[in-house]
């Protein structure tokens, strides 16, 4: 399949759904991919998950820091190209194809940069099913392969190339190095043989968040609910539907963090809920009843990490990210499942609440669902 404007488009909006606030600016990685297959030798392919060779080597391109320091310091038109290059030299071999590591509105379209100068294809697959604020969370490292080499670049043309000897070692490096580079770097790392990629990666979530931003389109083309047109492909249900009443967010330690209160308004469907706190990381992870952290407890759990957590506007359905939430929003707040590898016991470790700090044991949205109803 050729990758054409609208696909980006599409994929853009899809995947800051699914990137659960987090994932980078879609609206600057739309534009750097449109004009990457625009200066292209050759059509830029997006091949199914099975379509690649077993010997093939993959590498995924992304990018790694604050979403809210990615919006202000642009990357260099060949950043990620660097450090991707950096690989190949690296591992001594040249690579085969590349994918993105996360299902995010920026990191999703990353790959296609790299894809569009090597003249080699985007598989359509990732290894989170959503976006995760850390190196270690993804099904790569679930399924123990490994991390290194790493390589880092700037936009200054810095490189830096790392050995950890996994995916937590390799965020406890990597991380610092970001924040010595400005807070925002282009990131490899995982490289793998094909088979492994088939064996360990989330197939078809590039075409996923594709269908997702095309719903949304046809939705508003057609006054739809766009919130709807969501709910209908990934499952899940709608939270609270309110206006944002109070943000904070400050960016340290090399992510965006903080927390959204929403209060649900008269006009809107009512879910039984009056106010939520919403907690993120770069994405959001962790929603409960009440207006502060102190109203966290299991009794009150909305809905947690690993399952995925989106804010949609209310009017039209598409994803507000972290760094562009602001107080007076009208908005859907909604919840759905994560893919089952996340639900293992390993997963809820790497990735589940208590990782992040939270007093909750995690639940899946579907049990937090048929409680609030008292089902």
């Amino acid at each position: 399949m050729i990758i054409t404007e609208q696909m980006i488009d599409d994929i853009a909006l899809g995947a800051t759904v699914l990137g659960t606030g987090g994932g980078g600016d879609p609206y600057s990685g739309a534009l750097m991919a449109k004009v990457a297959i625009a200066n292209a030798e050759q059509p830029v392919q997006l091949i199914a998950l099975d379509e690649v060779q077993d010997d093939w080597m993959t590498v995924p391109s992304s990018m790694i820091g604050a979403p809210t320091v990615a919006v202000e310091k642009l990357n260099s038109k060949d950043q990620m190209l660097v450090a991707f290059e950096a690989m190949e030299k690296a591992l001594e071999t040249e690579i085969a194809a590349t994918f993105p590591i996360e299902v995010g509105g920026f990191n999703s379209l990353i790959p296609i940069l790299v894809a569009a100068k090597k003249n080699i294809p985007v598989v359509d697959c990732d290894a989170m099913g959503r976006a995760f604020p850390e190196a270690q969370m993804v099904t790569f490292f679930l399924d123990d392969l490994p991390s290194a080499p790493n390589t880092l670049a700037d936009e200054r043309g810095n490189v830096v190339t790392l050995y950890p000897v996994d995916g937590i070692w390799s965020e406890k490096f990597a991380r610092p190095i970001t924040e010595q580079m400005g807070g925002s770097a282009a990131m490899c790392d995982y490289p793998m043989d094909g088979k492994n990629l088939k064996r360990s990666a989330l197939p078809a979530t590039l075409t996923q968040a594709m269908k997702i931003g095309e719903a949304i389109r046809q939705a508003n083309e057609s006054n739809q609910s766009g919130t709807q047109a969501v709910l209908d492909i990934v499952g899940g249900h709608i939270l609270i539907s309110g206006k944002i009443v109070d943000i904070q967010r400050e960016t340290d330690g090399g992510f965006a963090t903080g927390g959204v209160v929403i209060e649900k308004l008269a006009q809107f469907e009512d879910t039984g809920v009056d106010s939520v706190f919403v907690q993120f990381q770069n994405e959001l992870l962790l929603a409960h009843k009440g207006r502060s952290k102190a109203d966290m407890s299991q009794q009150n759990l909305l809905a947690s990490t690993p399952d995925l957590i989106s804010i949609l506007d209310h009017e039209t359905g598409k994803p507000i990210t972290t760094e562009q939430l602001r107080y007076g929003q009208r908005i859907d707040l909604i919840a759905y499942p994560c893919d089952p590898k996340w639900r293992t016991a390993k997963g809820i470790e790497v990735a589940g609440p208590k990782y992040f700090g939270y007093t909750v044991d995690y639940q899946p949205i579907e049990q937090l669902k048929s409680a609030l109803k008292g089902e």
